[in-house]
C-alpha cells in the first residue's frame, strides 16, 4: 500500500508527462472500442439492410446478383418477371403480401423504382422498422412520386417540385421522358439504406411511360386514383411476406422448379450473410488497424516511461539511500504503469461512450450503421483487460532497468 500510494504521488509530480501519456492510451482505447462496436454493427445493420421480408424472386441469375440489384441497386438483371408469374405466386396459399419492384429509370444518378403502395406498408429495415415520412404522404396519383431522404437533401428538392425522370440507370442517360413530369408529394425519414437514394414512383407509371402514352397528367385525369398498379408486362422483382416459416420453404422451391419461365428464390437474411462473408476481407483490415492503433500507444508509453527514467536515477537512488530495495524500484515503476494503463483505459471508455452518442445519428443517416449504445460486451471487457496486461508487460521493461540501477550510478553526475 505505501508503495501504491508513492506510485501514485509520483504520477501526479510528473503529470504533464504522464496525462500525455494517459491522453495516448485514452485514444487508442476509444478508437479500439469505437471501431469494434461500428464493425460489430455495421455487420449487424448490413444483414438488416432488407428486415422482415421472407423471400426476394426475380429472373434465375444469383443470389448475391439478385440481391444487390434488387435491395442495394448495384447491377441489374438481364431479365425480369413477367406479371403473370407474378400473380400466380403470390395468389399462393400462404401468402401474407408482397412489393413489385420495378427499376431500369434514374433521375440525376438517383434510381427510380416504380411500385404500389404496399412498399410503405410492409418494407422494412433496421430490425423491422417501417417506413416513415418527414414532409407529405404516399403517392395517390400516377404522376406523383416520393423522394428518399438523401435525394431530397442532395438534390435540393420540396414538396409540390416537378421531377422529369430518364431512361436507364447511373448517370449518364439518352432519352429523358420530359412529357412525364412528377410532383414530389412525399419525403422519407433518412434510413441509412439505398432507400434513401431512391425515388418512388407508381408502377403502373413506369408501364405508362415506356408504352408511349401521351401523358401521365393526362392519364391522371381520366383515371382519378384508380390504378396505380396497371398491367406491366414484366417487373423487375418482387418481395415476399409469408404467414409461416413453412410457406417460405415451399413456396421457395416451388419457385425454384418454376416451368413457365426461368426464376429464382432467395431468402435475403442468408443470402446477406454469404455477401458479408466475402467481405470477410475488410472486417480483417478493421481488426488489424485497432491492434495497430493499440501497439501504437503502447510503444509510446514504453519510450515515455524510458524516457523519464533516465531523468529519474536521482530520485531512484535518493529511495535507495532511505532504505528502498531493488525490489522496490522494480515495483514502484510497475504499478505506475499499470495505474496509467488503467486510467488511459477508463478515460478512452469514457470517450468511446461520448463519441458513440455523438455520432450514432450521423452513422445511421449517412452509413446506414445502426450503433447500438449498451454496456461493454465480455469480449470488449476482454480486449480492455488485453490491453491493461499488455501495458504491464511493457511497464515491466523500465521497471527492470530500475532493478539494476546502481547508487552509485544514481548519485554520479555524468559529463
Amino acid at each position: 500500500m505505501i508503495i501504491a500510494k508513492l506510485a501514485y504521488k509520483s504520477l501526479l509530480n510528473r503529470r504533464a508527462s504522464v496525462l500525455l501519456t494517459l491522453f495516448t492510451i485514452a485514444i487508442s482505447v476509444m478508437l479500439l472500442l469505437s471501431i469494434e462496436r461500428v464493425r460489430i454493427d455495421a455487420k449487424s445493420s448490413f444483414s438488416n439492410t432488407i428486415s422482415g421480408t421472407d423471400l426476394i424472386v426475380g429472373a434465375r441469375t444469383g443470389d448475391i446478383q439478385l440481391l444487390l440489384s434488387s435491395v442495394f441497386r448495384i447491377g441489374h438483371t438481364n431479365n425480369g418477371v413477367s406479371w403473370k408469374s407474378y400473380e400466380y405466386i403470390t395468389s399462393q396459399r400462404g401468402v401474407k403480401w408482397s412489393i413489385p419492384i420495378s427499376l431500369g429509370d434514374s433521375h440525376k444518378g438517383q434510381a427510380v423504382l416504380g411500385t404500389t403502395l404496399d412498399y410503405f406498408s410492409h418494407y422494412r429495415f433496421a430490425k423491422k422498422q417501417n417506413l416513415t415520412f418527414n414532409k407529405g404522404r404516399p403517392f395517390a396519383a400516377i404522376n406523383e412520386v416520393v423522394l428518399g431522404s438523401e435525394v431530397a437533401n442532395k438534390l435540393g428538392y420540396k414538396l409540390n417540385d416537378s421531377i422529369v425522370i430518364s431512361h436507364g440507370m447511373g448517370n449518364t442517360s439518352f432519352h429523358h421522358h420530359d412529357d412525364n413530369p412528377f410532383k414530389v408529394v412525399g419525403v422519407l425519414n433518412p434510413t441509412g439504406t439505398p432507400v434513401d437514394k431512391t425515388l418512388h414512383i407508381p408502377l403502373a407509371a413506369i408501364d405508362l411511360i415506356h408504352g408511349g402514352k401521351a401523358s401521365l397528367v393526362h392519364e391522371h385525369e381520366h383515371d382519378e386514383h384508380n390504378n396505380l398498379v396497371g398491367h406491366p408486362k414484366q417487373i423487375t422483382a418482387f418481395l415476399m411476406g409469408f404467414n409461416s416459416p413453412l410457406y417460405t420453404l415451399q413456396i421457395r422451391r416451388n419457385i425454384n422448379q418454376y416451368k413457365p419461365e426461368a426464376l429464382l428464390g432467395i431468402m435475403p437474411t442468408v443470402t446477406l450473410k454469404e455477401l458479408w462473408e466475402m467481405l470477410a476481407i475488410v472486417e480483417k483490415i478493421l481488426l488489424l488497424f485497432s491492434a495497430v492503433v493499440v501497439l501504437i500507444s503502447l510503444l509510446g508509453m514504453l519510450t515515455t516511461l524510458l524516457a523519464n527514467l533516465s531523468q529519474r536515477r536521482r530520485e531512484l537512488a535518493i529511495l535507495r539511500s532511505v532504505g528502498a530495495r531493488p525490489w522496490h524500484l522494480f515495483t514502484l515503476i510497475s504499478i505506475e504503469s499499470l495505474l496509467t494503463t488503467l486510467l488511459g483505459c477508463l478515460v478512452g471508455s469514457a470517450l468511446y461512450y461520448l463519441a458513440i452518442f455523438s455520432a450514432g445519428g450521423y452513422l445511421q443517416s449517412h452509413a446506414g450503421i445502426s450503433v447500438n449504445i449498451t454496456m461493454l460486451s465480455y469480449y470488449e471487457l476482454g480486449l480492455i483487460g488485453v490491453i491493461m496486461a499488455a501495458g504491464f508487460i511493457i511497464g515491466l521493461i523500465p521497471a527492470t532497468r530500475a532493478y539494476f540501477y546502481s547508487l552509485s550510478d544514481g548519485m554520479s553526475i555524468k559529463a
